[in-house]
């Protein structure tokens, strides 16, 4: 199947060669790298056989919804365009009808697997028309780890399904992640701990706190034990406010999700408004002593 190919970072590079070693004719065009096929949209668009379909995978935002306007004077009737990025679900409906006008599919995938997709495959998280759907199947089969289509692919439903899906799958790893790294935390601080990394490593069979996070993160406390090359800066890409924010919508509670997402703005305060007013209360209300900064010490 002949396909195109916006956006050739992280992830859209990687897919663009699984599909390839699959045998698919892809077409990739990214202005900020020196591996794209094209000079242009146009050129994209032009080098294809109608009907089209176009993948766009892009960052989310302003990005993707400059991508998809411009494919979408482009692009001609009977096209097919899929936005595989981490977008709001609610911008698909936007940018469906955009192209609906014209005569153009829209479907949004939601794709999971990171850097490490290229050799295990995607877990991907499809929505929109059930033969926009069919006719991107070989996509996304080439595309999906091997095995059972139902156990790394979903037509979760309509037109926004698919990174709504995607939405509530990155909310939970938020959470999953917290719990990991606090567990990590917590046997660093204990003495009778002697080989952190060994203890995380142990957990990898037979327990009940196995999974793949957890391979990751005993990879990453080999690779740098004590985390002496990192800062905990920690940032977010969205998808876990948007899901408190449909959350309270809801009426759904969602206290780990909140939980982690508040830490990783913690993490960006080098030191906090909250708790200086904390220690100063404690020390109002209670004699309690506070920690000076060293500069008035």
């Amino acid at each position: 199947m002949q396909m195109g190919l916006v956006g050739l970072g992280r992830m859209g590079a990687n897919m663009r060669d699984r599909l390839r070693a699959a045998g698919h004719d892809i077409v990739g065009f990214d202005p900020g790298q020196s591996s794209s096929d094209v000079q242009s949209l146009q050129e994209l668009v032009e080098r294809l056989a109608a009907p089209r379909t176009l993948w766009v995978m892009v960052p989310a935002g302003e990005l993707t919804r400059a991508a998809i306007d411009q494919l979408g004077l482009l692009v001609s009737a009977g096209d097919l365009v899929i936005d595989g990025g981490n977008s709001r679900f609610s911008d698909d409906k936007i940018h469906s009808a955009l192209l609906a006008e014209q005569g153009i599919g829209y479907l949004d995938c939601g794709v999971s697997g990171g850097v490490w997709g290229l050799r295990e495959g995607y877990g991907l998280m499809v929505g929109g028309a059930s033969s926009d759907v069919e006719r991107a199947m070989p996509i996304f089969d080439a595309l999906r780890p091997a095995g059972e289509r139902a156990a790394g692919f979903v037509h979760a439903g309509p037109v926004g399904a698919g990174h709504y899906a995607k939405m509530v799958h990155n909310a939970i790893e938020y959470g999953l992640m917290q719990a990991y790294a606090e567990g990590y935390e917590l046997l660093a601080a204990e003495p009778l701990i002697t080989d952190v990394g060994s203890v995380l490593k142990a957990w990898q069979n037979g327990t009940v706190v196995r999974s793949w996070l957890l391979e990751l993160l005993v990879s990453a406390v080999q690779d740098d034990p004590g985390f002496e090359r990192l800062t905990g800066y920690t940032d977010d890409s969205g998808e876990g406010r948007w899901a408190i924010e449909e959350a309270i919508g809801h009426a759904v509670p969602v206290p780990v999700i909140s939980a982690a997402l508040f830490a990783r703005f913690s993490s960006r305060q080098t030191d906090s408004p909250t708790m200086k007013a904390v220690s100063a209360l404690r020390h109002q209300f209670g004699g309690h002593q506070v920690r000076p900064k060293e500069i008035y010490a």
